[in-house]
């Protein structure tokens, strides 16, 4: 017995008005927003399919949600976005079939509903924003102060972290590469990107005006953004990447050496 396709489900993103980004900055603004149950055709269609004519020549969707903030167009990266469930509607194409299974190009859709705007930070969408809105205030100031305490020492174990790791961790370049390679094969690259971005962003806020030296914001920015991406893969790693990522080794005081 023929067991029939799971319907696919296909994405977009907005910024909070509910404008298509790449279509207000073409001068044709496109409101997924007051479109909710209706078709909306592209008001500048390309000709040659599917090619970009102009800065906005059809809609962009995925399938995979964590891919839904790529080639958006929203710039600088901001929170809160908006998530939109439509149906490519007509003629439907693809930049590369091999390159972008998971993207659709269409000149007409079908918006069906607004969804938890979370999810196109990955599966661990929820616990990234957690962490973006309430553990990061909290730790920048800390890892800032702790920078400017001993920037010698701390470059040490900066070192020390990324290239060696500790006892129960992995080390720091190791666990980001695992993070990343598992975006790609997840589809959430995309999700990776921004939710490292916000937390960045989000250390930079909390240090704005404080007084601290230019190097130990940039560590607080690395610190905020690995933390989210441990909380992107919360579920999928074990603890010896999870506390890499996280930094336990940089948080915890170096063991004294015996005289």
């Amino acid at each position: 017995m023929a067991r029939t396709p799971k319907p696919v489900t296909w994405y977009m993103a907005t910024p909070a008005d509910g404008i298509i980004e790449l279509s207000r900055q073409a001068g044709t603004p496109v409101s997924l927003a007051d479109a909710v149950g209706k078709v909306v055709d592209h008001p500048n269609p390309c000709r040659n399919k599917w090619f970009d004519e102009s800065d906005f020549s059809y809609f962009r969707m995925v399938k995979r949600v964590g891919e839904a903030l790529e080639d958006t167009g929203i710039w600088p990266v901001t929170w809160p976005v908006r998530l939109w469930i439509v149906e490519p509607v007509g003629d439907t194409g693809n930049w590369s079939q091999h390159h972008y299974p998971y993207r659709l190009l269409a000149h007409q859709i079908r918006v069906v509903e607004e969804t938890d705007a979370w999810r196109a930070l990955g599966a661990g969408g929820r616990e990234v924003l957690d962490v973006i809105h309430h553990q990061i205030p909290e730790r920048a100031a800390r890892w800032a102060a702790d920078w400017d305490a001993d920037p010698k020492g701390m470059r040490e174990r900066c070192w020390n972290w990324r290239l060696c790791g500790g006892r129960n961790s992995g080390s720091g370049m190791w666990a980001q590469s695992v993070a990343s390679a598992t975006s790609r094969a997840r589809r959430e690259s995309a999700a990776q990107r921004w939710s490292e971005r916000l937390a960045g962003d989000t250390a930079d806020q909390v240090l704005a005006g404080a007084d601290v030296s230019p190097a130990a914001v940039s560590y607080a920015r690395s610190r905020a953004a690995d933390l989210a991406t441990a909380a992107q893969h919360q579920d999928r790693f074990d603890a010896y990447v999870l506390d890499a990522l996280r930094g336990v080794d940089l948080d915890n005081p170096a063991p004294a050496v015996a005289a």
